[in-house]
């Protein structure tokens, strides 16, 4: 037997039927809130001031840890540990974590 579920958005506002669901960001944080037309008219229209005098922020550079002498050391440990237990692994690249975990798993029964 098929089932069918239907999804009726609610106004946070005045309770009645809603039309859409309004996504917005303010001081770090996310929200979302549903709203009818006339509302969602409304919240844009009070924000469009705010939005024209504001600039987008975008999300930033990702920022990655800077690879050390050890961390290239130990890459260079674990990929001749894995060739010598005929594992293949790349010359370069990231080292698959199943590998990492058998590599750490052998130094713990050393």
């Amino acid at each position: 037997m098929a089932q069918k579920f239907t999804v009726a958005l609610e106004d946070d506002l005045d309770g009645g039927p809603a039309a859409e669901t309004v996504q917005f960001g303010f001081e770090g944080a996310a929200y979302e809130i549903d709203l009818n037309r006339t509302n969602a008219r409304a919240f844009r229209k009070q924000l469009k001031p705010f939005i024209e005098h504001a600039r987008t922020a975008g999300r930033g550079p990702t920022r990655r840890g800077a690879r050390t002498t050890a961390s290239r050391h130990r890459s260079g440990e674990v990929r001749a540990w894995a060739r010598d237990h005929g594992i293949a692994v790349g010359d370069r690249g990231r080292i698959p974590a199943t590998v990492l975990d058998q590599f750490q798993a052998a130094a713990r029964g050393r």
